[in-house]
């Protein structure tokens, strides 16, 4: 399985597109936001000849939906998250302002086309991820698990040497540490976690030096 890593938009957001020979693809937290992002990252998926089989997010904070209505429109899909982060989308200026940002155009609210949960299984081409529900960082906040490529996508749950943030609303951190030691920290210590901000990391890494949750 081939990772292409893009960070975008203003809170520097990793977006991922993991492809494999048959040229199907999935996108992960479709985010950016500057009209150059969202040139290179639609050039990348057509030069290549993807077929974008899903658009899916790891939650609906704002700063990682920001590129969704322009894939869904592109390529006929509409983005799956989990129900419990439907309530975001509510109050997507809200959020922006927040972070200082103007919100009061925010007109880039995606449509849902479907809904993730705990144990689905998520396909595309000889791939398939499994869906862990890990609330904290937001109630429905969701990981994606590549068992085979030994490699799990965390968005803001854990990151290297550091946690997802819970001041925001719906933001709950013994859900948060939780969710960490009872789902990513079953995994095998040597799953890479590619997180929705920052570099990639190791649950066994983590294990033994995360301040918050490491040994």
């Amino acid at each position: 399985m081939n990772i292409k890593i893009f960070e975008f938009n203003p809170l520097g957001v990793n977006t991922y597109v993991l492809s494999d020979e048959t040229k199907e693809c999935v996108v992960i937290d479709p985010a950016p936001f500057y009209a150059d992002e969202k040139e290179l990252l639609l050039n990348y998926l057509l030069d290549q000849g993807f077929r974008v089989k899903h658009l899916l997010n790891t939650h609906l904070h704002f700063d990682h939906i920001f590129g969704i209505n322009l894939l869904a429109s592109q390529f006929g899909l509409s983005v799956k998250c989990h129900p419990d982060d439907l309530y975001l989308l509510e109050d997507i200026s809200g959020q922006m302002q927040l972070f200082g940002l103007p919100g009061s155009n925010a007109d880039f609210k995606p449509e849902i086309g479907g809904y993730l949960n705990e144990g689905d299984i998520i396909t595309f081409g000889n791939q398939s991820l499994k869906v862990f529900h890990t609330p904290g960082h937001s109630p429905g906040s969701v990981v994606f698990y590549h068992e085979g490529e030994g490699c799990v996508f965390g968005g803001d749950l854990l990151f290297y040497a550091g946690v997802g943030r819970t001041d925001l609303p719906g933001g709950n951190y013994d859900d948060l540490l939780n969710s960490i030691t009872t789902k990513m920290f079953t995994l095998p210590d040597s799953t890479v976690v590619y997180s929705g901000h920052g570099p990639a990391t190791t649950i066994g890494f983590e294990k033994k030096n995360n301040p918050f949750v490491g040994k």
